[in-house]
C-alpha cells in the first residue's frame, strides 16, 4: 500500500486576492528618487505576499492539501546586485515568523521551492554560477526564516547543454565543488523536457548523493527508455533524505503544444506512477503542475476518490492498493 498526496504550485485559483508574487521591477524602483521610500514599498510587497503564503497554507490545510510549492518571488529584486547593500530578511520578520509558528504547529504540510529557470549549477561561465548561488542561498535564508529544514527542498534542472551534452553533466560536476554544503543538501534535481532526461539525471544523483525529482510529462517528450524500469534507482536516491519521495505530473496542453501544461492534470498520470512503483516506496508525494493549480488538485481528488484502488484519507491524501 502506498500513500500519496497531491500538491500545487504557489498559487491558488479558489482563494482570491491571495497572490504571493507581487512584484516590482528594477525599472520602477529606480524611478523613485527616495531609495528609503523605494526600499520600504519593496518591503511592503514582500509583506504582503508573505502573508498570502500563510493564507494559502491556511486554505490547503481546510481542503485537506499537505503539500505546496512557494512561489520563488516572495522578496522583489531580494538578489539584484544593485540592492545588494539592502538587508531584504529584515523586513520580513514578522511575516516569516507566523510561518515558522504555523508549519511548527502543522508539522505534516511539506513545502519547498523550485527556483527560476535562469539558475543552473552547470555553466561554463563563473560569473553565471556566482550568480545562481546568489540565488539559491535567498532561497536557503527563507526556509531557515521560515522554520523549514533547507535539506532536499529545492528543485533544479541540470542546466544547458552549451553545444556538448556530456561535457555539460561533467561540468556540473566539476561546479558542485564550488557549490558550499549548505546549498548542496538543499538541491534535488528534475529530468526536463528537452536535453537530460531521466538516465542523465540519474547519473548526477548518484555519484553526487542528489534526490531524484522524477517529471512524468518530461519523460514522455524527452524519453531514455521505460521509467518503471528505473523506478527502484529513481527511489533509492531519496534514501539519504527524511523526506519522502517527490516527482512532478502534469497532461500536455495540447497536440500543438505538447509539452505546455493543461489546466488540469488526468487521472491516468497518477496511475501510471502508482501502478509503477509497485509498492515499492510507502509514500510518494506528487506535485500537480497545471495551470489551475488548487483546482487542478481538488479535481483529481474528487476523479481519485471514484477510481479502484485509491482510498481517500483526507482532501488530497490517499492510499493506494492495487486491485
Amino acid at each position: 500500500m502506498t500513500y500519496i498526496r497531491l500538491g500545487y504550485v504557489a498559487m491558488s485559483m479558489e482563494l482570491q486576492n491571495a497572490s504571493p508574487s507581487q512584484t516590482m521591477t528594477y525599472a520602477q524602483f529606480s524611478k523613485l528618487k527616495d531609495r528609503e521610500a523605494a526600499i520600504r514599498r519593496l518591503e511592503r510587497i514582500a509583506q504582503s505576499n508573505l502573508h498570502n503564503c500563510l493564507r494559502l497554507l491556511r486554505h490547503n490545510e481546510a481542503g485537506g492539501i499537505e503539500f505546496f510549492r512557494f512561489s520563488s518571488k516572495l522578496i522583489p529584486l531580494a538578489d539584484h546586485p544593485e540592492l545588494s547593500d539592502w538587508s531584504y530578511m529584515r523586513g520580513v520578520k514578522r511575516e516569516t515568523a507566523a510561518i515558522k509558528a504555523y508549519l511548527r504547529e502543522h508539522p505534516h504540510i511539506r513545502a519547498d521551492f523550485h527556483p527560476d529557470h535562469f539558475v543552473v549549477l552547470n555553466s561554463p561561465d563563473m560569473e553565471v554560477l556566482k550568480s545562481s548561488i546568489k540565488a539559491l542561498t535567498f532561497h536557503y535564508k527563507m526556509l531557515k526564516a521560515m522554520g523549514i529544514p533547507p535539506k532536499h527542498r529545492c528543485v533544479l534542472h541540470v542546466g544547458g547543454g552549451y553545444h556538448d551534452k556530456e561535457q555539460a553533466l561533467e561540468q556540473f560536476i566539476l561546479n558542485w565543488a564550488y557549490v558550499p554544503v549548505p546549498i548542496q543538501e538543499m538541491i534535488i534535481l528534475e529530468n526536463d523536457d528537452t536535453l537530460f532526461g531521466a538516465d542523465d539525471v540519474l547519473y548526477l544523483c548518484e555519484k553526487l548523493g542528489i534526490p531524484f525529482v522524477f517529471d512524468l510529462h518530461h519523460h514522455k517528450m524527452n524519453p531514455q527508455g521505460d521509467f518503471e524500469e528505473k523506478w527502484e534507482r529513481i527511489a533509492k536516491t531519496w534514501e539519504c533524505s527524511m523526506l519522502p519521495v517527490k516527482i512532478h505530473l502534469s497532461s500536455p496542453r495540447d497536440s500543438k503544444n505538447p509539452k505546455a501544461h493543461a489546466d488540469y492534470v488526468e487521472v491516468t498520470e497518477i496511475l501510471e506512477i502508482a501502478k509503477g512503483n509497485r509498492g515499492y516506496v510507502q509514500q510518494i508525494d506528487v506535485m500537480l503542475e497545471a495551470k489551475l493549480k488548487d483546482s487542478a488538485v481538488f479535481r483529481m481528488a474528487e476523479e481519485l476518490k471514484h477510481t479502484p484502488g485509491f482510498k481517500q484519507v483526507k482532501g488530497a491524501c490517499f492510499q493506494f492498493k492495487p486491485l
